[in-house]
């Protein structure tokens, strides 16, 4: 190797150190300098069963979770104990939620065994 070529290839490990060092920490990525706030389970768990009801019908979907999430009364009021999420892990779920097809809602409103995206999965020892 050239000492020009040896320059240049320390040069460009440099940027990529320096790339590496200056990206965000996971906890960072997607905050988007929001306060750290609690989630309000009311206003989100409405926001999720409106989210669920609009998908059920599109998907023609007529499980019994479906019924729930269509019906007038709210389905879930309270995360589980010991359970704190934060708005954005609200809004980054009700996204994830609201982005799901017809397939994602056969899963996720199944009577059998619903899923949950990972997205929601902020409480996990609490299910669903």
């Amino acid at each position: 190797m050239t000492r020009l070529s040896l320059h240049w290839l320390k040069l460009a490990l440099g940027f990529v150190a320096l790339a590496f060092c200056m990206a965000p920490v996971p906890g960072d990525v997607g905050g988007c300098g929001q306060e750290a706030q609690e989630l309000d389970p009311e206003t989100f768990f409405w926001s999720k069963q409106s989210i669920e009801c609009d998908h059920c019908r599109a998907c023609d979907l007529g499980t019994a979770a479906c019924e729930r999430a269509c019906g007038n009364d709210l389905v879930q009021r309270n995360f589980p104990t010991d359970c704190v999420p934060l708005v954005h892990d609200g809004e980054v779920c009700l996204r994830a939620l609201d982005d799901g097809g017809c397939e994602d809602y056969r899963n996720y409103m199944s009577d059998l065994s619903p899923s949950v995206p990972t997205e929601c999965n902020f409480c996990p020892s609490g299910g669903r």
